[in-house]
């Protein structure tokens, strides 16, 4: 049986396409409604006007789910004309949601989403445009990373204000390596570093570097290669997709290798490859930032985390973001968008607070702090934001990184060679994009 907290954190990455929108039955937004009268806000810096409730959903479903609602709370009891109540789903449940219960009037005013949906939702017309906020709020590039910030524009405008990048990491075992005659505290970072790292594990029976087929994690793992081979996903306008480029080849060789090598078991299950390395039976994953808390409940694991060694020419990692964004309204209230903002600029001030759920806080005066860097397993993937490679804002872009991530499955589990794979990938997503343009108009 898949833990719970890894069956859901499998859709923390996303890149899964938006299905039909189910119109969903909420209790219609509470007390506060009365709009009459001027907003009292000024895009975020404080809101003065009557009682307002507001509805926020989310999908933290695990641990980090109780320490965003402890962060809600705090909101609340130091804000007393602004009540924020949330609702937790599955993502996938979640996305595919809000839409219809947006357009029925029983959506919510905050809705927190991943980087590589938010031109989706804007080209659906289902969250609005927070330029203003970034304005009053002077927020600039300067204050967040450049890709996590970019990563919130669509067509020239802002729809999401980033909250924190989650990329992958490298987790290895230190009683593992020990065993292998490995120095437990310095794992590889380079190519020749890595491949001598599993000779000598192979030496003592283990295979080091279990390569999973499926999306989380060696379909993420792949998704971060072609760029440190120097390739790309797609083109630079998002017309064409590229990850049959003779660059995305030789990285999936490179990990297909890992299996006939015998690196690698074939076939491996979904999340084998982390259960593999909690019970000592391999060295090093490639996983998302989000193993660190359960790791942290396994004192009988002796384990580090490193950002992703270097197999190819530059360093790179898979990444996504989190962005608060407020959803349109059917009768829109300014006092009820006015109070939404409010609370996103404050919880992006405590993104402190929120790193201890896993997560590299998008501000980069936070990043800086001391405290922060007090948090030492989060804080040793914070390097990763500076070459990290976020999902570009395309709309409708999921169903397309789903057909990446199955090309790569195909090739993984030995069904077609990694140029065939990636060559009828690349076909199938061409039409996709396609689709999409006539789709979104653009």
């Amino acid at each position: 049986m898949i833990p719970n907290e890894m069956s859901r954190r499998r859709l923390l990455g996303l890149g899964i396409g938006l299905g039909a929108a189910a119109t969903l039955t909420l209790a219609g937004c509470g007390g506060g409604d009365d709009s009459s009268g001027p907003a009292a806000g000024n895009g975020g810096k404080d809101y003065t006007g009557p009682k307002v409730d507001l509805k926020l959903w989310n999908g933290f479903t695990g641990g980090d789910g109780e320490i965003f609602k402890t962060l809600v709370s705090q909101f609340n009891s130091e804000h007393q004309n602004i009540a924020v109540s949330v609702a937790t789903y599955q993502w996938e449940d979640y996305y595919n949601k809000l839409p219809g219960a947006a357009s029925s009037g029983n959506g919510p005013d905050i809705a927190v989403m991943h980087m590589d949906q938010l031109a989706t939702f804007a080209a659906r017309g289902v969250i609005t445009e927070l330029d203003d906020v970034a304005t009053t709020l002077e927020l600039t590039e300067a204050d967040f990373a450049p890709t996590v910030w970019k990563g919130g524009i669509y067509n020239n405008k802002r729809y999401g204000i980033p909250l924190d990048m989650h990329p992958l990491g490298f987790y290895y075992n230190k009683s593992v390596m020990e065993k292998a005659g490995l120095d437990p505290n310095k794992p590889p970072t380079t190519r020749d570093d890595f491949t001598a790292a599993l000779t000598e594990l192979k030496k003592s029976g283990v295979q080091g570097f279990w390569i999973s087929p499926f999306q989380f994690t060696g379909g993420m793992s792949f998704y971060s290669l072609v760029y440190q081979f120097g390739g790309s996903l797609f083109d630079a306008e998002v017309n064409k997709a590229t990850f049959n480029s003779d660059q995305a080849v030789e990285a999936c060789t490179w990990m297909v290798d890992m299996i006939k090598q015998g690196h690698s078991p074939s076939n491996v299950g979904q999340d084998a490859e982390y259960l593999a390395l909690k019970s000592g039976k391999n060295a090093f994953t490639f996983n998302g930032i989000w193993q660190i808390n359960d790791l942290k409940k396994s004192p009988d694991v002796q384990w580090g985390v490193a950002p992703l060694p270097q197999i190819g020419s530059t360093p790179a990692a898979w990444a996504n973001s989190h962005n608060f964004t407020i959803v349109k309204q059917r009768a829109n209230n300014a006092n009820k968008v006015s109070a939404s903002k409010v609370f996103i600029n404050w919880l992006s001030q405590h993104s402190l607070d929120w790193a201890k759920g896993g997560q590299v806080p998008a501000r980069k005066s936070v990043r800086d702090s001391a405290d922060f860097k007090a948090l030492t397993e989060v804080g040793a993937l914070a390097p990763e934001l500076e070459y990290a490679a976020f999902p570009p804002a395309t709309p409708g872009l999921g169903e397309v990184l789903t057909t990446f991530y199955n090309s790569f499955n195909e090739a993984a589990l030995g069904k077609k060679s990694p140029k065939q794979a990636l060559d009828d990938g690349v076909s199938k997503a061409n039409k996709q994009l396609e689709d999409n343009r006539k789709k979104y108009g653009s």
